[in-house]
């Protein structure tokens, strides 16, 4: 066997397979899928985890040894005695295409098994609209990659596409971009026939949460939030262990609960929405605002027209040089903030809040204040139970959110097909 894709026909024969044979592709389709999710493991990891006999787990090992998809690398920690063989998937098994869209540009990566990075393009000018072209233009710079990355297009699994906006992964739209009455096709088959492989889209905050709940802060926890601050806020729930995406798919828009009374006017059209208090889009507009007033910072120094446009990053890497004005503002994104996960702990009592996206390389100037918000407007008992953390998973969290939602729809669509034909209930 070649990789994983010749792995996953063998889901065609199984109708004419034994119930033993069958059983066995179903415990190995799950075997593979905890050893892409968690890393590599032990046999005891395997037999603790799915609840089969050594000798068991030894067979399936072995078989998915032969067929070229796992291999015996490194050994794990004793309590004493020998140290134990670790296993873990074998590279180059196969790959996924991750595409991050923010406001106005895209990132892509191609990962491989391992969730190890094989090309990486970033920064690549992009603006989200309805125009027909825009499709296109995805597809083409998705395909330019893998075309540039040399991968065997066979190996390819599928793309994972994260995006902003009200986006149902069910029906694979997105209800605030990509939008035109005249097409019956979603946006996610749209792609998937551009592509010839499986397309998954899903929103920004998802993508940022499944990440953590998968690779970072979340895994083995039960009710965490992870909360995404970039141009927006956005918001990931995680409710006894399992992701909550809410009726419509759309659970999580805490940017846009109404925080200031006759606020200003919000791009969603209501006033006073958090996120014109405490987003990427206020502390913008408030650097620009306080420097037309003459206000003195290392900001004034870049050149009108990226003043006039200037960036969440520009304005945090100043905080971190110890531009005193940059830090002001940060503090007051953060006591904003810090306001309404007062009411989400008390709403959710989360173990966890973690914070991620560009807002995290601000570091204490973020943490400390949204702290302080909390101390204030959060009632002591919920509080003290909850942890305020950034996210250690670093730039490439949402790719690597878009990466598992591919893998988890396959994994997914595997373990269903093989239980409907072999009539087995195996958790």
């Amino acid at each position: 066997m070649k990789n994983y894709q010749e792995f996953i026909n063998q889901l065609e024969h199984l109708g004419t397979s034994s119930n033993v044979e069958r059983k066995k592709y179903l415990q190995k389709i799950k075997i593979v899928r905890s050893l892409f999710f968690e890393g590599a493991k032990t046999n005891t990891d395997i037999c603790d985890q799915f609840h089969i006999s050594s000798p068991t787990s030894i067979r399936l090992l072995s078989q998915l040894i032969e067929e070229g998809l796992v291999i015996k690398e490194g050994q794990g920690k004793s309590v004493g005695g020998r140290k134990p063989d670790l296993y873990r998937l074998k590279e180059d098994s196969f790959y996924v295409l991750g595409i991050q869209l923010e406001r106005s540009k895209l990132r892509l990566a191609i990962f491989d098994n391992n969730n190890r990075t094989i090309l990486k393009e970033e920064n690549i000018p992009f603006q989200i609209d309805a125009k027909a072209n825009s499709v296109e233009e995805l597809y083409e710079q998705g395909n330019r990659l893998i075309e540039k990355s040399k991968i065997d297009i066979s190996k390819l699994m599928g793309i994972g596409i994260s995006m902003p906006g009200l986006v149902s992964a069910e029906e694979g739209k997105n209800f605030t971009y990509f939008i035109s009455d005249r097409e019956p096709e979603s946006l996610q088959d749209k792609l998937s026939h551009k592509f010839g492989k499986p397309v998954y889209i899903l929103n920004d905050a998802k993508s940022a949460c499944l990440a953590e709940f998968r690779f970072g802060l979340a895994k083995g926890k039960k009710n965490v939030l992870v909360i995404s601050m970039d141009w927006g806020v956005g918001l990931g729930i995680i409710i006894d262990g399992k992701m909550h995406h809410g009726a419509s798919g759309f659970a999580g828009e805490f940017g846009h609960i109404p925080l200031v009374e006759d606020g200003l006017l919000c791009h969603c059209g209501k006033r006073g929405c958090l996120e014109t208090v405490a987003s990427g889009l206020a502390l913008s507009r408030k650097v620009m605002e306080g420097l037309e007033k003459g206000e003195s910072s290392i900001l004034s120094q870049l050149p009108l027209k990226e003043q006039e446009k200037i960036e969440p990053e520009k304005i945090i890497a100043a905080a971190n040089k110890g531009d005193q004005f940059a830090i002001n503002l940060l503090s007051e994104i953060g006591k904003n903030l810090g306001k309404g996960l007062a009411v989400l702990i008390q709403i959710f009592n989360p173990e966890l809040i973690i914070l991620e996206g560009k807002f995290s390389e601000a570091k204490q100037f973020i943490t400390i204040p949204i702290q302080q918000s909390i101390n204030t407007y959060c009632m002591a008992q919920l509080r003290e139970k909850t942890q305020v953390s950034l996210s250690d998973l670093g730039q490439d969290s949402v790719l690597l959110g878009a990466v598992a939602a591919v893998m988890e729809n396959i994994f997914k669509g595997q373990i269903a097909i093989a239980k409907n034909t072999d009539k087995l209930e195996i958790s």
